[in-house]
């Protein structure tokens, strides 16, 4: 890909704190981009709330902020700093609703700032459980049977049709929290409540079970001229049913067939298409029947 001359500032957004589903991969990652953009001539703003990182160091951007990842903070960084881009896919969940913020209150538009990595539509599509079920489908692959519920009439109602146990996912959150899986209706009820707190959109996707299932992921790498690389494709020790945050991985993949790994790689790589990420590497999660 040729260097672009219509950007000279970028202002990377970090990740925060290291917890559960941003760990410190964002971290190395961050650090990464700031090396790269800034041996690419741009000039590199940076903003963290964690000072204890790699990235944070004087020495990684031309100027680093250790604020608030809100985006009303960003804002005001955003208005004394001029960034001609901001780069939002190197700190995980934060750094993407916050990029979503400040897209919706105008301050990217207002301040002519251009979104790349990922593109608003791209993150929406990515996060939001209703667009990403309707993507899948319209690219052939096979998701859980699920159900958008934002009420807790409508989880019940939803949850009567599939029986137990039933997964429960927030929409716009990452590393499972929020979610799990209920065996009856108290668990049910517990987790549909937290969702609902904790999903920005109030909106909770509820899964049919696959539990018992493999679990395998494929890293995949993809660039604005549809140029894809698998990474690697990695195996979960545990199969679905625990999360993929708290077990144990291999890579490469060990029990995988040719046929599996071939459908789950051409798999992956629509994905990314239909999704629309056109910089940088993305998870891909599959669920096989071991039967």
């Amino acid at each position: 890909m040729p260097k672009r001359t219509d950007i000279k500032s970028i202002l990377i957004i970090g990740a925060g704190p290291i917890v559960i589903g941003q760990a410190c991969e964002f971290d190395y990652s961050g650090a990464q981009a700031c090396k790269a953009l800034r041996e690419e001539g741009y000039r590199v703003i940076l903003v963290n709330s964690n000072p204890a990182t790699i990235m944070t160091d004087p020495s990684m951007a031309d100027a680093t902020y250790i604020e608030p990842i809100t985006w009303q903070t960003v804002a005001q960084i955003i208005e004394k700093e001029r960034p001609d881009a901001v780069l939002p896919t190197m700190g995980g969940q934060t750094a993407l609703n916050c990029a979503l913020a400040l897209d919706e209150n105008g301050v990217l538009e207002k301040y002519g700032v251009e979104l790349i990595g990922a593109t608003k539509e791209a993150i929406e599509k990515a996060e939001d459980r209703k667009l990403f079920d309707e993507a899948m489908r319209k690219i052939g692959l096979e998701c859980p049977k699920a159900a958008i519920a934002e009420t807790m009439e409508e989880a019940l109602e939803i949850q009567s049709r599939f029986g137990f146990p039933v997964i429960i996912r927030p929409s716009f959150t990452m590393g499972g929290s929020g979610g799990g899986i209920a065996y009856n209706r108290e668990e049910f009820l517990e987790i549909c409540e937290r969702g609902f707190d904790l999903s920005p959109t109030h909106q909770l996707l509820i899964d049919e079970s696959l539990i018992g299932w493999k679990e395998y992921e494929m890293e995949v790498v993809r660039d604005k001229n549809d140029n894809c690389i698998i990474v690697c494709a990695i195996e979960n020790f545990d199969p679905m049913g625990v999360h993929t945050g708290d077990s144990i991985t291999v890579a490469p993949a060990q029990t995988l067939t040719d046929k599996e790994y071939q459908l789950m790689r051409n798999a992956s790589v629509a994905v990314l298409r239909e999704i629309g990420v056109e910089t940088g590497g993305s998870n891909v999660q599959f669920g096989i029947n071991p039967k």
